[in-house]
């Protein structure tokens, strides 16, 4: 069997079906395989998160059901296991994440894919899949002809359309659409989204970080929904893990409405009351700016309320303690889907079987972030890619095996 794309979904079905006894050739466009997943490591590798079952089903939204049916064969505590049986050991940090004991990814992917060679997996580096032709046949282009490659089962695991530059380019998504594969529109997910800043606030606060804030968005309902984190102003608007967690909600409000709406509590922990107090002092030829700082609102933050309220609100000690507690961005776009961390869209689900096999290419099967689903950042992505490579692996294997019973 051949499969397409070194990252942990292709890995992970090529661990599979070496197991089950199979042949197995695993083709890559870059130099190395796993460049994104080295790179999803540099800051210490988030494997996955230890929250209970439910909880972590929930974080994929509208695809909950169908990713959940991947995590019920392979789930957080899998892959901690699994990645015990490579001898690395994981714990569990503070925010309820897991990383592995020395927080890199190199040491992991080394043994992997040791192991890999080591049960008789073939690697094939500067592969570049152009295309899939009749009859389970891989167009690649290598560095000095273009070849086809017929297999007897496939995996694609081509990632989505985010870090092209490490070889999820979404190039995938023409040559398979022209073989009948409906596909989503690819978007960016836990992406950065981009703000009608002032010259003046962009040039003095760019890259700075806000800490220990709120960030919350409306509901259908009408209620805000909070969550509490961390993001960093950009020259161009707001990025960081408490943005990234409403990126799929902000995003398609804007491809709804032309714009978003995102509130920020700067100081959680004060009541709104107490802040109109302490705003209220009076205090003969105290500036705004002084009293900010009595009610610990300064730098980015008190730039920031600058930024939103005009000259006649900020003589108004309510109005500035109401925007303190719920300040309003207006996102007009997000950033472009090579800057983000993963991207939405690609292979619908109704496309493919329970085994993730094309219905409408028997023996060709899809895995990792080239289908439509998404998540957020916390360990979810690779989770989801290593479950979705176990079951297409398993597909591969169970289709054989159908095939020549019957053949």
């Amino acid at each position: 069997m051949a499969i397409v794309g070194g990252g942990p979904a292709g890995l992970m079905a090529a661990e599979i079906a070496i197991g089950a006894g199979l042949d197995v050739d695993v083709y890559e466009g870059k130099g190395s395989v796993g460049r994104r997943f080295l790179i999803a490591g540099k800051g210490g590798l988030n494997l996955t998160h230890s929250e209970n079952t439910a909880r972590f089903v929930d974080r994929y939204g509208r695809r909950r059901t169908e990713v959940g049916r991947w995590l019920s064969s392979f789930d957080a505590d899998a892959l901690r296991r699994w990645a015990r049986e490579l001898g690395i050991e994981t714990f569990i940090g503070t925010s309820g994440r897991v990383f592995p004991a020395d927080l890199k990814a190199a040491p992991l992917l080394r043994r992997w894919v040791r192991r890999l060679r080591e049960q008789g997996v073939q690697f094939h580096v500067h592969h570049y899949c152009i295309g899939l032709v009749a009859d389970r046949t891989l167009r690649l282009r290598t560095p000095t002809a273009v070849r086809d490659v017929r297999a007897d089962a496939i995996v694609l695991a081509l990632g989505g359309a985010s870090w092209p530059e490490l070889g999820a380019d979404g190039q995938w998504v023409s040559w398979l659409a022209s073989q009948g594969v409906p596909v989503a529109r690819m978007q960016p997910s836990n992406c950065g989204f981009d703000v009608d800043w002032s010259a003046l606030f962009s040039q003095r606060y760019a890259g700075q970080p806000l800490k220990s804030v709120r960030a919350g968005m409306q509901g259908e309902d009408g209620d805000v929904r909070w969550r509490q984190g961390e993001l960093v102003i950009t020259a161009n608007g707001i990025e960081g893990s408490l943005v990234y967690v409403f990126s799929p909600p902000l995003r398609d409000e804007i491809e709804r409405r032309g714009h978003a709406r995102l509130y920020l509590d700067l100081v959680p922990d004060r009541e709104l009351g107490r802040l109109q107090v302490d705003l209220s002092r009076p205090g003969r030829g105290r500036s705004l700016s002084e009293r900010l700082r009595r009610a610990r609102i300064e730098g980015v933050k008190a730039g920031l309320l600058y930024e939103v309220l005009d000259k006649a609100d900020r003589t108004q000690p309510d109005r500035i303690a109401a925007t303190i507690k719920s300040l309003p961005l207006t996102l007009l776009r997000p950033r472009p889907i090579a800057e983000a961390i993963s991207s939405a869209g690609g292979v619908h689900f109704e496309a493919l079987n329970e085994n993730l096999m094309l219905e409408c290419l028997p023996g060709v099967h899809c895995a990792g972030e080239m289908i439509d689903w998404e998540a957020p950042t916390g360990g979810y992505l690779l989770t989801a890619c290593f479950a979705s490579g176990q079951v297409a692996g398993s597909g591969v294997v169970e289709w054989l095996k159908r095939n020549a019973a019957t053949g």
